[in-house]
Formats: C-alpha cells, sequence, structure tokens
C-alpha cells in the first residue's frame, strides 16, 4: 500500500517522479536541499535514476519503495533522491558509468550509493526486497551499506575519489594521430558482417535492440562502395522487425526491444526516440529498393506518432509504458477467446494463422509479469502462403486481414491503455521533426512537413531563449526547465536543417546557425576536440563527461559534428568544418578498436571523406516543373548531398547571403532547371526531368 502522505516529489513536473510521489520513501529531488541534507547529517545518498514507462522500475518501487519496513530503513540511514533519467540524463550518464566500472553491468533501476559530496562509491540496478536465488536482497544491501559507512568511512571516501578520478580521466582519454581513414569504416562493416544473424536479421542474439545508427552506417556504407551485403543485412533485418511481434501489428509503431532473437516477444513500452530513428531508416530503404513494404511501415509509424504520441499544440511525447493494469503486454495481447469475440468464428481461424495464434497462446513471460494464454501478433505467413492454404488470392487474403485488424484495433482502443509519459522533450522532438521532414520528402506527404514545423514552432515558443540561444530540455504542463545539454542542441539543430531541406524556408536555417553558434560555444572542447554533454559551470555534477556511444540513440558528438558538417555546405563557412574534423579525431581511438560502438559518428568520416554535393533546382516554388525536379531529387537516397532551391526570390536572396553561387542560379527558357554540383562547381544544367533523373541514378547507384 502506499503511504497517503505526498512526499517532496508531489511537487515536480516529471511523470516518473511523480509516480513515487506517494512513496513512505522521504524521496528528495535531485538538488541543493538533499545535498545539504546528506552534508549536515553526514549521511550517504541513496541515488535510485529511472524513467516512468520502465517495467523493473515498477516491480521495484511495488516491492521495496512501497513498503514501509525499506522505507523506514532508507529513511533513517540515507538521504533518498529519485531523479528521472531522461530529465537529467547528465546525471544518469554519470552514475551509470561508475555503476558499470564497478560492476561489470547497467541499466534501470540504477541504484547507487554516493558520498555526501555526490561522489559515487557502490552501486548496482535492480534488487529483490530479499535475498533469493544469490541475489542480495534490497534491505540487506541497504544494512550492509550503512554498516561500511559507519565502520569503514575512510575506504568509502577514498573508493568515491577513486570513481570521480576514472570519470574525469575517460573523458580526457583520446588519440586524435589517426585522422581521417576509409580503413575506420571498413572495419565497421567487417565488424558488423562477424555480428550478423543471417537467419532473424539483426546483430546480437536475445535480447535484439533496433539500433538505427547500425543502419544509417550500413546503407551510406553501401553507397560508398557498392558493397552488396551492406544493403541486403539492412534490407533483412527491418522486414524481419516489421513482421515481428516487435512491432505493432495492429496500431503501428516499434516497441522498445525484442526478448527473443525472432523479434517476437517484445518488451511492450514504445519509444518517441526509437520510432523517430526506424522513420528515417525505412525511408531510406524505401528510397533505395522503392519495395511498396518499408513505404507501408513509414505510413504506420507517422499515424501511431500522430494518433498517440502527439500533445494539442504539436510537439510530441515521450514514451508509452509496457504495463497496463499492472500486467506488461496486457494491453497488445490477445487470448483465443478475446480473439473470437473480435472477429467471429469465421474469421478467427484465418486471422490466427496469419498472426501466429495458437489457443494456449503463443509465449508465455518468463517474469510470470505477462498475461496468461496470450498471444503476440506477428505475420506468421505470407498473403501468398495464406492464399494456398485458404484457396483464395493474395489480394483477397491482404483485403481479408485489414478488415480485420481494423475491428481488433477498435476493440482493443476500448482497453485501459498503457501509462503515457506526456513530456516532452527537445532533444527527443528533435528526432521526430527531423524523421517527419525527411519523410515528407521521401514520400511526397506534406501534411508530414507541416506537423514537423508545427512541433519545431512549439520547441522555439517554449523552449528556446531567443535573447540568449539557448534551450531548455523539458516541457510538461506548462513548465520549461532543465538547462539543454548537448543532445538538445545537437539533435534538434538537426530536425531544423532537415524542415529547411524540406520547405526551403530560411527560417529555419538561420534557428539552426543561431543554436549551432551557440552549441561549439558552450560544448566543444576547444583543447581536445569533441564536445561535452554538459553545458559549463554546472555545479551539481562531478565530472564533465563525452559521449561518444552510439546506442539506442545516437551520441550527440556524432549529431553535433554532422550538423556542422551540413551547415558548412550550407552558409559555406569553413571553420564548421575545421571543429568537426577536430572532433572526429578526437575519437580515433574508439575507430580504432572498437569501430561498431560509432557507426554513427562514422557517417561522419564518410562525409568528411566524401565530395559535397548540392543540387539546386532553379524555377517558381509552386510550378508543375518545379515540383517535378524536387520530386526526382527527394525520392532518392542522396547521403552527404543538399538540395537547394532558387526561387528567384526572397528565399534565393536570403540563401544567396551564405551561399554566393547561388546567386547567379537561374531557370533556362523559362522552365524549372537543375544544376548538380559538388563542391559548388556544377555539372551542365538540364530542363530534362529524365535527364535529372538519369544523372541522379548515376549518382546513387554505387
Amino acid at each position: 500500500m502506499q503511504s497517503k502522505k505526498a512526499n517532496r516529489l508531489a511537487k515536480e513536473k516529471s511523470p516518473y517522479l511523480l509516480q513515487h510521489a506517494y512513496n513512505p520513501v522521504d524521496w528528495h529531488p535531485w538538488g541543493a536541499e538533499a545535498f545539504e541534507k546528506a552534508r549536515l547529517e553526514n549521511k550517504p545518498i541513496f541515488l535510485s535514476v529511472g524513467y516512468s514507462t520502465c517495467h523493473w522500475c515498477h516491480v521495484m518501487e511495488h516491492e521495496s519503495f512501497e513498503s514501509a519496513e525499506i522505507a523506514g530503513v532508507l529513511n533513517q540511514w540515507f538521504v533518498p533522491i529519485k531523479v528521472d533519467r531522461e530529465e537529467r540524463p547528465d546525471v544518469d550518464q554519470i552514475y551509470m558509468t561508475a555503476v558499470q566500472a564497478m560492476t561489470g553491468q547497467g541499466g534501470w533501476p540504477l541504484s547507487a550509493w554516493l558520498t555526501p559530496d555526490l561522489k559515487p562509491f557502490y552501486g548496482g540496478t535492480y534488487f529483490p526486497p530479499r535475498s533469493a536465488f544469490g541475489r542480495p536482497g534490497f534491505k540487506e544491501i541497504l544494512t550492509r551499506v550503512h554498516e561500511v559507512w559507519e565502520q569503514q568511512h575512510e575506504k568509502v571516501l577514498q573508493q568515491g575519489e577513486q570513481l570521480q578520478a576514472m570519470l574525469k580521466e575517460s573523458a580526457a582519454a583520446g588519440d586524435a594521430s589517426g585522422g581521417l581513414s576509409e580503413e575506420f569504416l571498413g572495419g565497421c562493416y567487417d565488424q558488423f558482417c562477424a555480428m550478423y544473424d543471417a537467419e532473424h536479421g539483426g546483430f546480437s542474439g536475445a535480447p535484439k535492440f533496433p539500433r538505427p545508427v547500425q543502419f544509417n552506417f550500413l546503407l551510406r556504407y553501401w553507397a560508398r562502395t557498392g558493397e552488396a551485403r551492406a544493403l541486403e543485412m539492412t534490407k533483412h533485418t527491418l522486414r524481419e522487425m516489421a513482421l515481428g511481434g516487435m512491432y505493432d501489428q495492429i496500431g503501428g509503431g516499434f516497441a522498445r526491444y525484442s526478448v527473443d532473437e525472432r523479434w517476437h516477444v517484445p518488451h511492450f513500452e514504445k519509444m518517441l526516440y526509437d520510432n523517430a530513428q526506424l522513420l528515417v531508416s525505412y525511408c531510406e530503404a524505401w528510397q533505395i529498393t522503392r519495395e511498396p513494404f518499408f513505404a507501408e511501415v513509414v505510413r504506420d509509424i507517422v499515424r501511431y506518432v500522430q494518433r498517440d504520441m502527439t500533445h494539442k499544440d504539436g510537439a510530441f511525447y515521450s514514451a508509452e509504458d509496457a504495463d497496463s493494469e499492472g500486467v506488461e503486454g496486457k494491453f497488445y495481447c490477445w487470448t483465443a477467446a478475446e480473439l473470437r469475440a473480435a472477429l467471429g468464428d469465421d474469421e478467427v481461424k484465418f486471422v490466427g494463422e496469419y498472426f501466429g495464434c495458437e489457443e494456449a497462446g503463443n509465449w508465455e513471460d518468463p517474469t510470470g509479469h505477462g498475461p496468461k494464454n496470450a498471444n503476440v501478433l506477428f505475420v506468421a505467413r505470407t498473403f501468398e502462403q495464406m492464399a494456398k492454404l485458404f484457396k483464395t488470392t493474395p489480394d483477397a487474403a491482404r483485403a481479408r486481414i485489414e478488415a480485420a485488424k481494423k475491428k481488433l484495433f477498435e476493440v482493443r482502443s476500448k482497453r485501459i491503455r498503457p501509462h503515457l509519459d506526456d513530456k516532452i522533450l527537445t532533444s527527443w522532438n528533435g528526432q521526430i521533426i527531423g524523421a517527419l521532414a525527411r519523410a515528407s520528402q521521401a514520400l511526397d506527404e506534406p501534411q508530414y512537413l507541416a506537423a514537423a514545423a508545427r512541433a519545431a514552432e512549439f520547441i522555439l515558443a517554449q523552449l528556446y531563449d531567443p535573447q540568449k540561444k539557448t534551450l531548455l530540455r523539458r516541457w510538461r504542463d506548462g513548465e520549461a526547465k532543465v538547462e539543454g545539454f548537448l543532445d538538445d542542441y545537437a539533435f534538434f539543430i538537426a530536425g531544423l536543417l532537415e524542415l529547411f531541406e524540406a520547405s526551403q524556408e530560411p527560417k529555419w536555417l538561420d534557428r539552426a546557425v543561431e543554436l549551432a553558434e551557440t552549441m561549439v560555444a558552450r560544448f566543444h572542447d576547444t583543447e581536445g576536440g569533441g564536445f561535452w554533454f554538459t553545458p559549463p559551470g554546472q555545479s551539481d555534477i562531478i565530472a564533465r563527461l563525452k559521449d561518444d556511444y552510439d546506442g539506442a540513440e545516437p551520441s550527440g558528438n556524432s549529431i553535433a559534428i554532422a550538423d556542422l558538417q551540413r551547415l558548412a555546405q550550407l552558409t559555406d563557412t569553413p571553420r564548421y568544418n575545421e571543429v568537426a574534423a577536430k572532433s572526429l579525431a578526437a575519437f580515433t581511438l574508439r575507430f580504432r578498436q572498437t569501430p561498431v560502438a560509432v557507426p554513427q559518428m562514422l557517417c561522419a568520416m564518410d562525409t568528411a571523406l566524401s565530395k559535397h554535393r548540392q543540387i539546386v533546382i532553379a524555377g517558381a516554388p509552386d510550378a508543375a516543373d518545379t515540383r517535378a525536379m524536387l520530386r526526382a531529387v527527394r525520392e532518392r537516397f542522396l547521403p552527404n548531398t543538399v538540395l537547394l532551391l532558387a526561387d528567384g526570390g526572397a528565399r534565393q536572396a536570403a540563401l544567396a547571403k551564405r551561399l554566393k553561387f547561388v546567386a547567379a542560379i537561374k531557370p533556362l527558357d523559362g522552365k524549372a532547371t537543375a544544376y548538380v554540383c559538388e563542391n559548388y562547381a556544377c555539372q551542365a544544367p538540364t530542363t530534362d526531368v529524365a535527364k535529372l533523373k538519369q544523372m541522379l541514378d548515376a549518382v546513387q547507384k554505387p
């Protein structure tokens, strides 16, 4: 039972902190009040970090933080602090790094014990309330940590000092001796080939995470080298993911990861950043292959995001939980009886064959937290196989499945939905803004562009200071809070640049330049290269780190470098390329040792090693021939290329202030004209769309 008395977290806006606002634990938010209490009472801090859609965070709350007994121990011996990792990724990054160094593993909930001056000395992740199966219980650990704090105080302080020194040393480590080299790209490709699961797709065994940075690298490597396997590994993995249970076959959108190697059984939470990145991956797969399957997935993801993840004023929410009614996956799964009730006896056999359903269920959650006799829906048969099995045609089979999906969606819509984390994060909105702008170009969908623009306007209105040219990180329920981190600047700049290219509106480029100047001033390490994650002068962190790992999200460094490379092309500012090159060089050691850890940064290296291409279309924006030429460019996969429109009016004049060569570009004979340029030197212009397509196909084909 939860305490009826609110603790300090009740005054916070974070959905995760509010979930703990009625725990009997005397929680503090991260801040000076808690730090001062720890110093005055000479107590260690117990730091618990998680997020509102984290399943095991919910489990630990129910088992331990709602326990009056355990709360009593925490309150007596420690100063408990609760942190939302999505609101304060800097705090999470520091103590996750420390816990991984201490234990060799990490994850959420993150549990760490700190000295009053915030230095970590012990930690772990989820702990059960009592010791069992060789795993220490949380109460026993609290008792032991208290005893060590009291009896071995100096040793504990020394451990904290050592871990802080390790954090600072890891941030400073670097090797800029290697420079740029195609060898690093080849090394990354070779490692992905060795890791590849040829049967199911993906680059690991279970659990399998959709890591779109892998696809970003492989598709650019294919474009550079013509290595067919790079494209095939990407296509196969994307197809298997979208046919599996990790993809919501009824409502669209991808879950966080698959717990098995077949993409069959998901961990059911949905994250905005996963779906934003995968939107781009499926767009690029469609641009290269023209396979309608990939375009269908793009449209499905957009429908999901617009339907379930969009604030009334246009920005995008953060995540949806895996749990509903206290059960993981209950919203998404179906028993055989539920399918019969929704579809009727005539259709349930057909639909069950297609989605791999069984009377007793097709999966069982080994943790015991999932629904009983449940079916996860995945595509078990093709429409051709269904047609042969049921003596019909593939088109008729498709129509039956589409009709059944609509019925199931209507029934599911009446269920109790999972918790929605409705905070709005600048960095994650930057990702979905960029993805929607890309999709609008690839599929010629103007409403996607309109949605991206609305979200960008929201961020600029609510989380941007036009006087200081700075960003805040989080908005929720009318409150904007937390000074922006590198990720917020890098991802939002990237989104603005995609918006500019899709709309050709100069205002988006203007804002991107302003924010890039702020990003370089606040985060760039002028001595060692690369970018710090945190802004200067933060008093509540013990180390300033540089993140380079391209994991579930690309690192801020990878995106910041790419932003500057692109801005150098769009503004002819050599300084941006100089900062980008120095930053790439700072991570040479990583390129040599573990290139698969930094595939997005290697995309930036690919850009640095490539000729810079500009495609300029001269013509009236609304003219049919101009639109046809723009469409020819936008529907193709053309990495390291920027698209510009010379409209003969205010847009061209604004662009020419930054790129002087654009001023002289004009239509020929009153017709829309395409100029394909490399490093600002242009080929002979053409007014023939067919000729432009030939030129672009020659560029796209490796």
